[in-house]
Order: structure tokens, then C-alpha cells, then sequence
């Protein structure tokens, strides 16, 4: 059943919630291009990308190549004498990820450092050649179904003018005649071998980074008995950030949906990353049912004598206030009866978070009694602290606060609820509050992060979200 208090309650929390409301996502993992990068460089050493430019099939590419030509017969005489040629050192440089110029697609360049070299008859001296090659691809958002959106890499290849090719020592005149053919021939070739050597490993790379993201967000969320589950709904690139979109559900014990959190509207409000690596953002209403999830409503039961000696007699006080009568009828076995009759409310501003509840008090006279002898509603408030501990995500109230107090049934008569003011904050204080902080003391496991490979990470609060970023050092 509703009561009047508590909807009048409820509105006003409702309007005060809705003057910030925006299109946000449930959840959004932000990446600097600094991280894909890391992330990728990770992936093609995965793929020994270096040991793909050792095997590079440097003399049949340029009999390729050589084919082509209108002195295909004369070259092939020359190459033909070429007793070895191999790559014999290589190297991939620091990769480059830049956003091109209309916001929406990431460069990635490949800066590959190899030397060759090549032996003929007659000439004991090995011939080196430094060859300095640029692999580059395009990331960008690919739409194949309508609502279906994902990361890829394409247009893999290499651009002309970041190839160079030179010798490594001083040759004779002969030799040097001989690698200058070679380089001719070999400067064609080297595309080529781009794009169909190294392009597939790179493109294998990506495809294991965006795999990996995915996973990452797939992760359930433990909270007590009921648990969060995040589903990708799809990429942006917004210039040099790269956003996960992200929808939610809340599972309970049974693993039935309970909530369902998606994206309200075509027109999205990102995050911006503000010098940091990373952010995840979590809007606020999915923040109240990760809450409202680890405190897990439920009636509280205290025999309070037994429990709270000082507190019941505080008690047995206020009621004879009252009525002495009814403070008389207190026994050993007197209940206090305390639950949460609505979801708590999530009050977010910057730096500063409150989470308000409406909380039912019923105060039993003895364990025998059915009917109490009064019913209160409370509207309590609790300031909320985030922090990270072990790698958890961990809520903690500082304090409960009865801001007001209602008589909702009365076996005693009619009172002002006020004059039970003081010992109701005490109750709560001490019965309700170290029971919550119990239960928010759980955490959450926030194993994205750290499986992103960020250790030191900080928490901060808009008005609309809860922000988890890298801590600056």
C-alpha cells in the first residue's frame, strides 16, 4: 500500500532528479587512443608479428615483380645468381593511433625497421639493406544490420612515400650496380608484402584487442544475492576517444531480469576523458539499483533490550513522554521492527552524493504481541562515500538522518511524531545503519579496470553519474 507521505515524497525527489535527467547511456567504458594503442602493440607481439617480418619472401616477391617488367627474362637471369636472401633483423616500432579529420575514424601506423641481405657467386661480401616501411589501417564503426554496430580495421596497406630502402656499407662499383637493381626491384615489392603479410596480422591483432573489450564488459557484477550484467550496444569514435556503449540488466537469485537499463533516444551525451586515459561512466539511475541490490531490503528484527540495553531504555523514555501506559507495557522481549518501504533515491551533485529512504519502524511491545504499538514512516537520509579497496568498488553511509517522521497507524492514540524525534535517529543509528554498511561493504568487483591493466584508479560524481578514471599520479 502507498501513503500519501510517501508519494508527496517521491515526487519531489522525482522533480529534483529529473532537472539534470540527459540522453546518457546506462554505462559507457571511454578509451584514449593511447590505450588502444598499448592494447594493440599487446596483441601483434601475441602474433610474433616480429617473426612474420623475419619470414618475409623478399626474392620471390621481387621474381613477382620482376615478371612484370619488359625485362622480365633479363632480371630473372640476375636474380638467379642470388644464392640467399633473408631478412635478418627486424623490428616494430612504437605504433600510432590519430584521429583524422572528421572525427570519426582512428589512423594506425605500423613503423616496421628490417635489414636484408643477399649473397651472389664471386662476391664473398654479404649485401645489407636497411629497409624502413610504414604499415597503416583505418579504424572506424562498421553498420552491418540496423542496431548492430562494431569496431574493424580495414584498408590496411602501405603509403609510398614512408618506404626507404638504403645500403647499410659502402659496395663496389659491380656489387653496388647489383643492389641498386635489387632495391629497384625490390621497392614494388614491398607493398605488396605489406599487404599480404603483415596487414593480416595486424587485422588478427585488432580483432583479438576488440574481442578482449568485449569481454571485458561481459563481466557480471556480483552484488550480494543479485548480480549486474552489461551488453555491448555499440562503438563511437568521437576524435581521439573510442566509447563502448552499454546497456544493463539486473539479475536476481533466480537469475530473472529485475531491471532493464538501455539508451533513451538516437542523440547520445559522451563523456569527455579530461587528460585522463580512461573513464567509465555510470549514470545514476543504474548507480541507485546497484545500491538499492547490496542493501537487499528486508524486514530487521531486534529483540532490543537484549541487544541495545541503553537504547530501550532510551526508548521506554520517549514513549512515557507519551503516554505512561503504554511505556509500561515494554517488556524484556520488546521488538523493533525496521524496513525500507521504497528503492533508496540516489541525490548526486559534484563531489557530493545522498541517498534518501523511506523507512517503516514498528515498535512491539513484547515478542508475543501481533499488532504494534505504533507504526512510523520515516524519510531518513544517509551522505554516501566511494571509494576503491582491494579492487572493489565499495559504498559506505556516514550517517542516517530521520529529516521527517509520520504516524502511520497508532494502537497508543494520536501523538506528534516529533517527540520521538531523538531516540528514532538512535534506532536507526544504531540498528539500521551498521546493518546497511554491512551489506554496501560487499563492493562491487570492478575487474573491467583492472583487467585494462589500470592499478591506481580514482571516483568522482557529476550530477548525473558516478565516474571511475585513472588516478593521477
Amino acid at each position: 500500500m502507498a501513503y500519501p507521505w510517501t508519494f508527496t515524497f517521491l515526487c519531489g525527489l522525482l522533480a529534483a532528479n529529473l532537472v539534470g535527467a540527459t540522453l546518457s547511456p546506462p554505462v559507457v567504458l571511454s578509451l584514449s587512443t593511447e590505450v588502444i594503442k598499448q592494447m594493440l602493440a599487446q596483441k601483434l607481439k601475441n602474433h610474433d608479428v616480429t617473426n612474420t617480418l623475419q619470414q618475409l619472401p623478399l626474392l620471390t616477391a621481387m621474381e613477382e615483380e620482376s615478371s612484370r617488367g619488359i625485362f622480365g627474362n633479363l632480371v630473372k637471369s640476375i636474380l638467379k645468381h642470388i644464392l640467399w636472401m633473408k631478412v635478418t633483423s627486424a623490428s616494430i616500432g612504437q605504433l600510432q593511433v590519430q584521429p583524422l579529420a572528421n572525427g570519426r575514424q582512428l589512423m594506425v601506423k605500423a613503423p616496421l625497421d628490417v635489414v636484408a641481405g643477399f649473397n651472389v657467386p664471386l662476391f664473398k661480401t654479404v649485401v645489407e639493406l636497411h629497409v624502413e616501411v610504414e604499415a597503416q589501417a583505418i579504424i572506424h564503426v562498421e553498420t552491418r544490420e540496423k542496431d548492430h554496430a562494431r569496431l574493424v580495421l580495414s584498408e590496411c596497406s602501405n603509403t609510398g612515400g614512408s618506404l626507404r630502402i638504403s645500403l647499410l656499407h659502402k659496395l663496389s662499383f659491380l656489387l653496388k650496380c647489383l643492389a641498386d637493381k635489387v632495391i629497384s626491384l625490390l621497392t614494388p615489392a614491398l607493398p605488396k608484402l605489406v599487404e599480404s603479410e603483415l596487414c593480416p596480422v595486424l587485422k588478427a591483432g585488432f580483432e583479438d584487442m576488440r574481442g578482449e573489450l568485449l569481454n571485458l564488459t561481459k563481466v557480471p557484477m556480483s552484488l550480494n544475492s543479485e548480480h549486474l550484467k552489461l551488453d555491448f550496444i555499440s562503438p563511437v569514435i568521437d576524435h581521439s576517444v573510442v566509447h563502448l556503449i552499454l546497456g544493463a540488466r539486473l539479475f536476481n537469485s533466480e537469475g530473472k531480469v529485475t531491471k532493464l537499463f538501455n539508451v533513451a533516444g538516437d542523440s547520445l551525451n559522451l563523456p569527455t576523458l579530461n587528460q585522463t586515459t580512461f573513464r567509465l561512466t555510470v549514470r545514476k539511475d543504474v548507480a541507485v539499483a546497484i545500491i538499492a541490490a547490496l542493501l537487499h531490503s528486508g524486514k530487521l528484527t531486534v529483540l532490543l533490550d537484549y541487544v541495545l540495553p541503553e537504547v530501550a531504555r532510551q526508548l521506554r523514555s520517549s514513549i512515557k513522554v507519551i503516554d505512561e501506559t503504554a511505556a509500561a507495557q515494554l517488556g524484556p522481549t520488546q521488538i523493533v521492527k525496521i524496513m525500507s518501504h521504497t528503492t533508496p533515491m540516489l541525490i548526486l551533485d559534484q563531489g557530493n552524493a545522498k541517498v534518501a529512504q523511506l523507512i517503516v519502524l514498528e515498535i512491539f511491545a513484547t515478542d508475543k504481541d501481533s499488532r504494534p504499538l505504533f507504526t512510523l514512516g520515516i524519510e531518513a537520509s544517509s551522505d554516501i562515500q566511494f571509494y576503491v579497496e582491494d579492487g572493489l568498488l565499495v559504498f559506505s553511509f556516514n550517517e542516517i538522518r530521520a529529516d521527517r517522521i509520520h504516524l502511520m497507524n497508532s494502537d497508543i492514540g494520536v501523538f506528534n511524531p516529533k517527540l520521538l524525534n531523538n531516540i528514532t535517529t538512535e534506532i536507526l543509528t544504531s540498528i539500521l545503519l551498521p546493518n546497511e554498511n554491512g551489506k554496501l561493504r560487499s563492493g562491487i568487483p570492478v575487474s573491467m579496470v583492472k583487467n585494462l591493466g589500470f592499478k591506481s584508479i580514482s571516483l568522482s560524481l557529476t550530477k548525473e553519474a558516478l565516474v571511475v578514471t585513472q588516478a593521477s599520479s
